[in-house]
């Protein structure tokens, strides 16, 4: 059959509406040397988008650290794979659903939690955990509460009626993100070290198969919508939205699982970004064959679909495999059994064609390597971004009330308990969560090896607003640092990066800025890169998101019962710092709550003593001498104190040195943490920190029902968690009431 069916004919605008450039067109006409027809024109839309190509992003990723000596899987698969010892896996990755959430928030965040779940269980893994990281506007915006309150309830819609524990993230607000709000989701599970199932295609003449649920309408345009910037018609797109299943999302996990075990699966992709175009293409073209595909046999729940509609649906909850023929019936009795559809579709051939076939005719015959390998890759022009400008102490004033200060800071809308979102989602279910959210990582124990795995996910975007290159730095090294806090070796991140659009050098540089920081940081902290997403475009009129790259680390507990939490545990324990007192207050915490300023540099991150004192807190935690560890970032050893007091019901009174006190309190200067011990421990550690060359002062004593900081204030912890608990389910009752 070598005709091919032309739907409509093929204008400038109709491929100016399919996100492709003038010159990435003469680049198709040049590859197959004529038209192409509408279906092929869509193809070419969806793999040659930057959500699926990473056009404008993958010379940089190409300079991350990918290997490790633990690294079973670096970037190229749905996701990452780490060897955790025993025979046992950790597969991870984050991805963003940031236009379809912010377009329709309850189904956006609800699919952009499934479509990450697909990518870990396609891998062999079954889910163990998840997480996000969520990034809205402006408290006083009208649709702030509105998108509030969808992303969380489609989060915990999804990740709850699935089964999955939702145990971590951060959530923020900012102006930037008024137009453009940023939903990462993160995925984590468990599978054997050597029953890892990749979506290379092997073999000729074997079935292609569609598992799942059935194809509609829904989702068309996803991915090149993800490609493209805002204007003022974000309700026009919602058609391009995805609507997720979650009770048959949990029956296909079931059944792939079962499929895997049984020895039927050559090749596995899930239908993601661009449904069924990128599933067959990339499992094709990994495996250097073709494939062939008859959408007459795909199952659909919408009558008359054309070709077009069916290769660029995002209908959720789909899965594409090559086969052993000999274990079809199996197969196909697996999917029966889960009431799911099993429908053979196509198969591989062995001439590196992606023809596609529909009411007996063909409406595509492409080069199914070039779809992906000859897509355009850019080498963008960039402008480093110009350095902020100093700031002395002196520019930073004291406050009228230091107490007040502090309570400002640690109920700001950044700063203030999430207890409100994260008690919205299952962090229990599974039955495995050792560590619950509101911690520095949450731990998830593995089944009963006595071991246990650590997840976190962070980033400081004002830092990366203001240094790109040191914010790339400090949101390796804060992910490192929490990760060490709960008594984790930290293995490996998956990121998510989120910036406005590449074609601005501007932009382009603080992306490229941003990526040098990252790498250097995982080289540093040997702290490989092994999936990832990213995210661009995220912009409207003009205004683009504050940077924001999101990092992602799981680490390993050998032993369990070495976990340490934030909270502390005794009256009449000592109180150490470790990594000594700061002085910097650009772009802090306190800079922006209580002055009402975003200004500055970040704090500089020294990667060598980074590693250096979170090795020894290490330490110091496998020999069991400490009994809390908070790490130190946002708000500074003020926030920390107040953290680690609010967790517990316990107090403390800490003295600090002579000079400035909110430069003490509020400093954001890297590599530090508070910990605490008993009494007859803390002069050895002391000692060993002397030995070892890292500043480690005894600061105070865990005490009563107060924060004290001798001679300058005291505060309740009833004060304390009135200003820390109350500012978010305030916000969202304000808007309920309304």
């Amino acid at each position: 059959m070598n005709t091919l069916q032309q739907e409509m004919p093929v204008t400038a605008e109709l491929v100016a509406e399919h996100g492709l450039k003038p010159d990435e067109y003469d680049r198709i006409l040049t590859l197959i040397g004529r038209t192409p027809t509408l279906t092929e024109l869509g193809i070419f839309s969806a793999m040659w988008n930057e959500h699926c190509s990473y056009k404008s992003s993958k010379k940089w990723l190409k300079t991350l650290p990918v290997n490790g000596a633990r690294v079973i899987q670096g970037p190229g698969e749905n996701a990452g794979v780490i060897d955790i010892g025993d025979g046992q896996a950790v597969v991870f990755k984050m991805e963003s659903h940031n236009h379809p959430s912010y377009i329709e928030p309850y189904q956006g965040a609800a699919t952009g939690v499934g479509g990450i779940l697909r990518d870990v269980f396609t891998m062999g893994a079954r889910p163990i955990a998840a997480l996000n990281c969520l990034r809205f506007g402006d408290p006083d915006h009208p649709k702030t509460r509105h998108l509030v309150s969808g992303v969380v309830a489609g989060i915990g819609g999804y990740g709850n009626s699935f089964g999955v524990p939702t145990v971590g993230g951060e959530v923020n607000f900012h102006r930037r993100y008024n137009g453009n709000i940023l939903v990462n989701a993160m995925a984590v599970g468990l599978a054997r070290s050597d029953r890892i199932f990749y979506s290379k295609a092997e073999g000729v003449g074997l079935p292609v198969v569609y598992l799942g649920a059935k194809t509609g309408r829904d989702g068309i345009h996803g991915a090149t919508m993800a490609s493209a910037e805002f204007a003022d018609d974000a309700e026009e797109k919602r058609p391009t939205v995805q609507v997720g299943d979650p009770f048959t999302e949990k029956c296909l996990l079931e059944a792939c699982l079962e499929l895997m075990a049984s020895g039927a699966v050559i090749a596995i992709q899930d239908m993601g970004a661009a449904g069924l175009t990128c599933s067959a293409v990339e499992m094709g073209a990994k495996g250097d064959l073709g494939i062939e595909l008859d959408l007459d046999k795909v199952p659909c729940r919408e009558d008359h679909m054309t070709a077009y509609e069916m290769m660029l649906s995002e209908s959720q909850e789909r899965m594409l495999m090559v086969l052993r023929p000999e274990k079809q019936g199996e197969a196909e009795a697996i999917f029966d059994k889960w009431g799911l559809d099993f429908a053979i579709v196509g198969k591989t051939t062995d001439d590196l064609r992606f023809r596609i076939l529909h009411g007996g005719t063909q409406v595509a015959d492409l080069p199914i390597k070039q779809l992906g390998d000859e897509a355009p890759e850019y080498d963008r022009p960039w402008t480093a971004p110009s350095a902020p400008d100093p700031l002395k102490a002196d520019d930073v004033p004291a406050p009228n009330d230091l107490k007040e200060a502090l309570l400002k800071v640690i109920g700001s809308p950044d700063m203030c308990s999430k207890r409100w979102v994260w008690e919205q989602y299952d962090h229990l279910i599974q039955s495995n969560t050792a560590y619950t959210p509101g911690g520095d990582a949450a731990v998830m124990r593995v089944s009963d090896t006595g071991k246990a795995i650590a997840v976190c996910a962070d980033v400081t975007p004002r830092y990366v607003e203001a240094d790109p290159y040191e914010g790339g730095k400090q949101a390796v090294a804060e992910c490192w640092r929490n990760l060490t806090a709960v008594g984790a070796d930290p293995i490996a991140v998956t990121d998510n990066l989120n910036f406005g659009n590449p074609e601005r050098p501007e932009i382009m540089g603080t992306f490229v800025k941003t990526i040098k920081g990252i790498g250097e940081a995982c080289r540093a902290l040997d702290f490989p890169v092994v999936s990832g997403n990213v995210s661009l475009y995220n912009e409207t009129n003009g205004q683009a998101i504050l940077p924001t790259p999101t990092i992602g680390g799981v680490g390993l507990l050998d032993d369990l019962t070495n976990m340490t939490t934030l909270a502390f545990k005794s009256e009449g324990e000592h109180i150490l710092l470790i990594g000594g007192h700061g002085h910097h207050l650009g772009q802090s915490a306190y800079l922006r709550d209580v002055l009402g300023r975003e200004d500055g540099p970040p704090p500089p991150v020294d990667l060598a003593l980074e590693h250096k004192h979170g090795e020894f807190v290490r330490d110091l935690i496998a020999r069991k001498r400490l009994s809390a560890v908070h790490d130190i970032s946002d708000g500074g050893l003020a926030a920390a104190l107040a953290e680690m007091a609010l967790a517990s019901g316990i107090g403390c009174r800490i003295e600090i040195p002579d000079g400035p006190a909110h430069a003490t309190l509020f400093a954001e200067d890297q590599a530090r943490y508070v910990v605490t011990c008993s009494p007859p421990d803390s002069h050895g550690i002391l000692g060993r920190a002397e030995d070892a060359g890292i500043p480690a002062m005894l600061i105070g004593t865990v005490t009563a029902d107060a924060l004290i900081v001798a001679g300058h204030a005291t505060i309740s912890l009833s004060e304390l968690r009135n200003a820390h608990e109350n500012w978010l389910p305030a916000f969202m009752d304000e808007w309920s009431a309304a």
